[in-house]
């Protein structure tokens, strides 16, 4: 599934307030034999979400409509553990377009990035007056600025930033081998006028 540009998320949020969510409790390892995106939604927070029988149990994240809430308000070092690039694929399966945090997982951030999720890790004072605006009013809309690196939303504003790579391939939709295989003419170029 190829990226789509992103140039800015907004939406209203949903909340996963507790801090140091590792990538098992995102997608828990039995579900890594999947080799392609597009197929893990349900596998999102499985073990959150679903009894030992596989019926949906009362966890809040079972009532969240992404279609309505594309962005994930996490705790702090959200993403933290293993390296596993399923754990973007699972959240963006599930409908999420942008993370903000006070701290994500560095790999995680690579990995989210690169397939096509925005991770904006604000200050704390900004991250903890977001997450009352939030609960005090669900409706909120959160606007996440991958130009400007800004997220905004109920009187907040703050900046994060992001590995400057990253940024224009997430602004041009692209991973980053479609960022050099739309580059093919000029690179052949480049080698056809050397020596």
């Amino acid at each position: 599934m190829q990226p789509e540009p992103i140039t800015q998320v907004s939406s209203r949020a949903f909340i996963v307030a507790e801090e140091n969510v590792d990538t098992d409790q995102i997608i828990p390892a039995r579900f890594l034999t999947a080799t392609e995106r597009g197929s893990l939604a349900d596998a999102c927070f499985r073990d959150w979400r679903f009894a030992k029988d596989d019926q949906p149990n009362g966890h809040p994240l079972n009532a969240v409509d992404t279609a309505e809430r594309a962005i994930l308000l996490a705790g702090h070092n959200f993403g933290c553990g293993s390296s596993r690039e399923h754990a973007p694929w699972a959240l963006r399966d599930f409908g999420v377009r942008a993370v903000v945090t006070s701290g994500a997982g560095d790999i995680f951030k690579s990995n989210a990035a690169k397939n096509g999720l925005v991770v904006a890790e604000i200050g704390r004072e900004a991250h903890g007056a977001l997450m009352e605006a939030v609960a005090a009013d669900p409706d909120t809309e959160i606007t996440v600025d991958v130009e400007g690196l800004t997220v905004s939303a109920a009187g907040v504003r703050a900046s994060f930033d992001l590995e400057p790579f990253a940024r224009t391939c997430l602004v041009q939709g692209v991973d980053p081998l479609g960022f050099i295989l739309g580059r093919t003419e000029a690179i052949a170029a480049y080698e056809a006028a050397r020596p």
